[in-house]
């Protein structure tokens, strides 16, 4: 039997995983090799006890996309069986104790809003409306194309698009525009963290979010967390033939002249290919796995996104004050924030994120119990700010404890079963994350987007590619899965001769 042309891939997360089987389905023969002893990377998951942890990413946003990429990959994925749509997409409760269901109901919503900042449930359609906009043109536009040349990003043709995506104009200034109330104001841009960017810096083309979550509602998978979604792809890799190798770390890409050559394992063995794609972080990609001290060095000067101190708690009691999805607002949002960009720290009194899965997937907690973890937005590891990251974890966590008692968990602590710590050292050992950045490690501003981020294949190395949070298009799953249809896209359109099908 004739094996096709040989693409080897550096980690099994999404990007890797969902590049592996489009490869395999043009005929290549497809070996993705991962450091750890399971996939799924950033979008991985933990079992302990009978509680179940999402480590990433814990929701099913922008579903187009999904339906998008899986068509392609020949993986069902219908709304309302193989994803539930969330009733209310989060609760944001704010520091004296009130909340907002944040909920595609629109009529739920407008009598939320009119309590909170009468005359405001207008305004908030408007920013929807025109963040939506936004949001379709940056796919069309921006997000959903390989830019092969400067000129086709930096043309007369798309100096409006700038003004368009409102790409200079700060988002909370933006906000103000259509909110008096902080509370809303913070309600409408704090979505910012998701790409690890600070909404009083970063540009308000980021109100696509919330505009896209509230038109497009976001989902979770009926089973299994968002895991489920590395399962599908695994079991689709597997029907192709895809070989994944466990326990493998990558020590180099091996390079000769102008190609590379295949990769070199730890263990020193090496291995052949025709094509390479990592799916490692990029500039730990540049840094430790290529020779080229030049461009580490340019990716090294770049903009990185935050990180994010994580908790994982086991309980032995269920908490309905709890919804699935819950952010928790600061009074003092900007100082907060500033903290965690200028100081690279955390403030005293922080935002932060609750996933309790058991809500709506009684699986993720055994009878009777909860499981539900904790994300703090919080600076990466920088060598001009120092910090001591055990400290910082213990005075976070009483923070977070103190503020739950507050809404009225007044005993979650007695009552933690066992916890489980993620810090920006342990993203950065753990899954070769630089700095600790978890939010795809490169931050999102306008001269780090489309064509100005790193690209998905190597200037030098032409059969060498990239793919996943820290390329084109940027991180967060559905940006990830876009990154593999492109990559593939790319692939094929500079290697005809290896396509086989």
């Amino acid at each position: 039997m004739h094996e096709g042309p040989k693409a080897l891939i550096i980690g099994a997360g999404i990007g890797g995983l969902t590049t592996s089987i489009l490869l395999a389905q043009k005929g290549y023969s497809v070996s993705v090799y991962e450091k750890n002893s399971s996939p799924g990377g950033r979008c991985g998951q933990l079992i302990r006890d009978g509680h179940r942890f999402d480590l990433g990413a814990t929701m099913l946003m922008m579903p187009g996309v999904y339906h998008e990429v899986f068509n392609l990959l020949g993986i069902e994925l219908e709304e309302g069986k193989d994803i539930l749509p969330l009733k209310d997409l989060y609760t944001i409760f704010f520091d004296d104790c009130s909340s907002l269901a944040f909920s595609p109901d629109t009529e739920k919503m407008n009598r939320q809003l009119e309590a909170i900042e009468p005359g405001s449930s207008a305004r908030a359609r408007d920013y929807v409306e025109k963040g939506y906009r936004i949001y379709n043109l940056g796919m069309n536009r921006l997000v959903s194309r390989n830019f092969y040349s400067l000129f086709q990003m930096v043309n007369l043709k798309n100096v409006p698009l700038l003004f368009q995506l409102k790409a200079f104009t700060p988002h909370y200034r933006y906000s103000k525009r259509f909110f008096k109330s902080e509370s809303l104001r913070m309600a409408y841009t704090f979505q910012n963290i998701y790409v690890g960017q600070n909404p009083f810096d970063s540009p308000a083309l980021f109100s696509m979010i919330p505009a896209a979550e509230l038109t497009e509602g976001s989902f979770f998978p009926a089973s299994g967390g968002m895991f489920n979604i590395v399962e599908r792809l695994l079991a689709e890799a597997g029907k192709l033939g895809v070989k994944i190798y466990y326990n493998n770390p990558v020590s180099r890409i091996s390079i000769k002249d102008k190609k590379a050559m295949g990769i070199i394992l730890s263990d020193g063995t090496a291995v052949g290919a025709d094509l390479v794609v990592s799916n490692a972080d990029l500039p730990y990609t540049y840094r430790k796995l290529l020779p080229d001290r030049r461009k580490s060095a340019h990716i090294e000067k770049l903009k990185y996104s935050c990180s994010a101190l994580c908790f994982h708690w086991g309980l032995d009691k269920v908490y309905p004050q709890l919804d699935q999805h819950n952010v928790f607002l600061s009074d003092n949002f900007r100082e907060g924030l500033r903290k965690i960009f200028r100081d690279k720290s955390v403030g005293d009194n922080p935002c932060f994120y609750v996933h309790a899965p058991a809500r709506n997937d009684p699986s993720a907690a055994p009878a009777g119990k909860d499981t539900i973890s904790v994300a703090v937005g919080i600076g990466h590891i920088d060598s001009s700010h120092p910090q001591d990251w055990d400290k910082i974890k213990e005075r976070t966590r009483r923070a977070v404890l103190d503020r739950l008692k507050k809404q009225g968990l007044d005993d979650l602590e007695e009552n933690i079963r066992f916890e489980i710590c993620h810090t920006p050292e342990s993203w950065e050992n753990g899954c070769n994350i630089s700095r600790g950045s978890v939010f795809g490690s490169l931050g999102h501003n306008i001269f780090q987007m489309g064509y100005f981020r790193p690209h998905n294949r190597h200037d030098k190395y032409l059969n060498l590619y990239f793919t996943g949070g820290s390329t084109h298009p940027g991180n967060g799953i559905p940006n990830v899965l876009l990154s593999a249809k492109l990559v593939t896209e790319r692939i094929l359109k500079e290697n005809p001769n290896l396509i086989t099908r």
